[in-house]
């Protein structure tokens, strides 16, 4: 089964023309292919052995038949609602075009290239999405896992290009391909973290920043991978770096794309409230974050049982985007701050532990003076608060100057 000739001869001609002119961004759009069907999956039959179409393209010498082919097979499959296929036909298609830029002088297919690495990405999550789906919920990622070694293979060629790199430059048959990694890069980031394999991350990271790859691309590619990088510094516990990628990631994201800045908050948000800085209400109502208003409300009165109710009524959300962990944290400013509000209804440095013990009674959520020794103690270690406990006279002992230092908290 093949197109009809009235759908094949308009994508020839413009991959025709495109490639003749070598026209960077032509030849993208002559790559690209329409929307992937999102509902269906395989129509049941067996995948052919190659193309199925059997047209010709030879330009200046060089033969795109088999390119051309194959993406009139990823056209068909999309046609026929059939995301296996789909699969199949773009990862054949991606496999081409990485050896027609490997065989090609300059950067003039690099467009290309970025166009066929995203929608390799999109169809094998699609395809597995579906096949998981059909069978019962499995977590089968056999296409991903795939898309993941053609994707390497362009990092590869592209990367290991000998022209030098010069930024800005436009896209020729003098340019370097190395104009093409950082967006290679991200597209990866995205799926070892879709397959949770963060440590393959460091094999990309290190080389592209040793050759300061990762500060000349465009500003939506840096803007990306400061993004994933603070993600990586996240789940690393380097707090202070994440927090200064995800500022870089959030000034710099494009002013009109509100999901992807809000995307950035899910993670910029967690880190800051753990180094003390509270956000605005404003902040979380202009990007729909309700999520954070009890836990921000929590740690700013101290009220430890609206930032224990706000973790556990969002807690599967928190959890999926690996943040739980980290709010968690936070409920020692929590307690710090419920801590300094006993402290000056007291109004003196020595404070029974009995006062504190009856907080939490208040708050409806009584613990044994055990419990208040171990919290404090821990405070203590962690410089919250400046003091020692007197365990035989279960007292607290504040320090006259500056108990509660601000500096200790917000970093």
């Amino acid at each position: 089964m093949t197109l009809p000739q009235s759908t094949i001869n308009p994508i020839k001609t413009n991959l025709n023309k495109a490639i003749s002119a070598k026209n960077p961004q032509a030849i993208a759009a002559a790559v690209d292919l329409p929307p992937f069907p999102k509902n269906v999956g395989a129509s049941g039959g067996s995948a052919a052995a190659g193309p199925q179409h059997q047209e010709h393209l030879k330009i200046d010498g060089v033969d795109w038949s088999n390119v051309l082919n194959l993406l009139l097979d990823a056209h068909l499959a999309i046609q026929s609602n059939d995301l296996a296929q789909t699969y199949e036909a773009q990862s054949s298609l991606h496999s081409a075009l990485n050896h027609a830029l490997g065989s090609s002088k300059g950067n003039w297919l690099v467009p290309a290239l970025h166009v066929v690495c995203r929608n390799t990405h999109r169809a094998a999550a699609l395809a597995d999405e579906y096949v998981n789906r059909s069978m019962g919920n499995r977590n089968d990622h056999a296409r991903l896992q795939n898309a993941v070694t053609l994707l390497q293979a362009s990092y590869s060629k592209t990367l290991n290009d000998r022209v030098e790199l010069r930024p800005n430059e436009p896209f020729s048959e003098e340019g370097s391909k190395k104009a093409g990694v950082l967006y290679i890069v991200n597209q990866l980031f995205s799926m070892y973290f879709r397959l949770n394999t963060l440590r393959l991350c460091k094999n990309l990271q290190k080389p592209v920043e040793s050759r300061g790859i990762h500060e000349s691309g465009t500003m939506g590619e840096m803007v990306t991978y400061r993004y994933y990088v603070g993600r990586l510094n996240m789940f690393e516990d380097q707090y202070d770096q994440a927090e200064q990628n995800f500022d870089y990631a959030l000034r710099h994201c494009h002013h009109s794309s509100v999901t992807n800045k809000k995307r950035i908050l899910n993670y910029l948000v967690p880190v800051k409230l753990l180094r003390g800085r509270l956000p605005t209400s404003k902040l979380l109502e202009k990007y729909s974050l309700h999520e954070f208003v009890p836990l921000s409300n929590g740690m700013r009165t101290g009220n430890l049982m609206e930032f224990s109710d706000g973790l556990m009524k969002n807690q599967d959300l928190f959890i999926r985007r690996g943040t739980y962990l980290l709010l968690e944290k936070c409920k020692m400013i929590c307690y710090r701050n419920l801590f300094k509000r006993v402290y000056k209804i007291v109004g003196k440095e020595q404070i029974k532990l009995d006062y504190i013990a009856k907080s939490f009674k208040w708050l409806g959520m009584p613990i044994d003076l055990d419990e208040v020794e171990c919290i404090l103690a821990n405070l203590i270690y962690k410089q919250y608060i400046r003091g020692y406990l007197s365990h035989a006279k279960r007292i607290l002992v504040l320090s006259k100057k500056e108990p509660f230092p601000t500096s200790k908290v917000i970093k």
